[in-house]
């Protein structure tokens, strides 16, 4: 691990930097997105965060996935926390005793420990778990890394394939904005107009008191969130029980589903097989996410609503994110590298990607996923960017994340306008990824 800290290069400062923060955040078995915000492990987070630990610690690396994957229900969701039990439940929430995962849970295979939330998030973390046995082989394979999460991550997919299959159309569906990730982002707002809130005296909101509540989403937001899952918890989380009054195909988490497969596929290359069931999915869903989501006259995904029926007609960068797809058509992936870089994607203060679309009636350049522009997806797009040849453009958004995640000291987001940095500061997947583009900007995806 000192090798890292140690190496000589412009980037040193930087690098340093990035790296204390993932060990401050490293709890002995996973690593917190942010010590006061996020006090737990999150699903999508650890993912991002293993794809830069390896450059620190391949083992350090592994163990953030293992532990996640620990939290695995027996019908294959990975949930999007594990919460930690040592700390107490007014640190965050929703809380444990909110989830009610380990009792309510059960019906739907939530193991007895640890307690967990009972929805998912983006199915990266395949992808995640090549990118970590990529960084060293000899010690993947000494420890059979891979031939104990392959199954685990097929599992996980096929729990998206089958139950989440929502529309039939052969994609998966979200059933709550947190599992997108991108919880109060302006192509939910549509989705949630027909769920009635939770009352305010049903719950407390932790978020406030470690963020502000410029930055955060609003409390008619917040209740409808607590309503979804609430009305979920009362059906054993089950998806075939539940009557989803919010149910969407979204570009992002199917675009990192087949990436995911790809990778499954080069996994089990890897231990022996064929890999041939994984690249067939991935083909097929490549193919279903251009016949649903792709809106030819803007330039991009659109999330599909399946409750009220047809696209939503908003621009949120998740339907910038396909572009990580090797398999996508040539002529959508152009169109999609030119939308990243044209004027409603591309901010010019910052050369950064806002998470909605900056002419958009909606856009916020500080209120979480209404505007400011995220790392995590600044790193997918430079690596669709250069998946499909777009080198220069992905070079300049690189300098930009570097640039941007040093001065805002790894903040969770900046407001793209202007670069301040907003939301919570050394943020775990901000300096992963920030390591992750110092030290392997030329690595392919599988």
């Amino acid at each position: 691990m000192t090798a890292v800290l140690e190496r000589p290069s412009p980037a040193r400062t930087l690098r340093r930097g990035a790296a204390r923060v993932l060990l401050d955040n490293w709890t002995g078995t996973a690593t917190v997105p942010s010590r006061t915000l996020y006090p737990h492990q999150w699903s999508w987070d650890s993912a991002f965060i293993a794809i830069g630990l390896r450059h620190l610690s391949a083992r350090r690396a592994q163990r953030e996935l293992e532990s996640l994957l620990a939290g695995q229900w027996a019908d294959g969701r990975i949930p999007h926390i594990v919460f930690n039990p040592a700390q107490p439940y007014d640190a965050y929430f929703p809380s444990p005793d909110f989830w009610q995962s380990s009792t309510a849970g059960r019906p739907s295979g939530a193991p007895a420990a640890p307690e967990t939330s009972g929805i998912v998030q983006p199915p990266v973390h395949a992808l995640a778990a090549w990118l970590v046995h990529l960084a060293d082989p000899a010690e993947s394979d000494r420890r059979g890394f891979l031939a104990r999460v392959h199954p685990r991550l097929a599992a996980w997919h096929d729990y998206l394939l089958t139950r989440r299959d929502l529309g039939g159309g052969g994609l998966a569906a979200v059933v709550h904005p947190w599992e997108p990730g991108m919880d109060n982002s302006p192509c939910w707002d549509g989705p949630l107009g027909s769920v009635t809130p939770a009352g305010p005296d049903t719950y407390r909101r932790a978020d406030l008191y470690h963020g502000q509540a410029a930055d955060r989403p609003t409390d008619l937001d917040y209740g409808r969130y607590v309503r979804l899952a609430t009305d979920y918890r009362a059906t054993g989380y089950d998806d075939r029980a539940t009557d989803h009054a919010f149910a969407v195909e979204d570009p992002c988490f199917n675009a990192l589903l087949i990436a995911s497969e790809r990778a499954l596929a080069a996994m089990g290359r890897h231990l022996g097989g064929s890999g041939a069931e994984h690249e067939k999915r991935a083909q097929a869903l490549t193919e279903r996410l251009v016949e649903r989501l792709w809106d030819e006259e803007a330039g991009l995904f659109r999330a599909r609503d399946l409750v009220a029926g047809g696209l939503i007609g908003e621009a949120g960068v998740t339907g910038l994110v396909p572009l990580v797809v090797p398999g996508l058509p040539a002529e959508i992936a152009g169109r999609l590298a030119d939308t990243v870089a044209g004027p409603h994607f591309r901010a010019p203060a910052t050369g950064l990607v806002p998470s909605y679309d900056l002419t958009g009636h909606a856009f916020d350049p500080q209120r979480y996923w209404r505007g400011p522009a995220w790392f995590n997806t600044a790193w997918l797009a430079h690596q669709g960017l250069r998946t499909h040849g777009h080198h220069a453009r992905a070079d300049d958004l690189r300098r930009a994340f570097l640039a941007e995640a040093g001065r805002s000291g790894f903040a969770e987001y900046v407001d793209p306008t202007t670069g301040d940095g907003r939301g919570a500061r050394n943020f775990s997947w901000t300096a992963a990824l920030t390591l992750d583009l110092l030290a392997h900007e030329e690595e392919p995806l599988p």
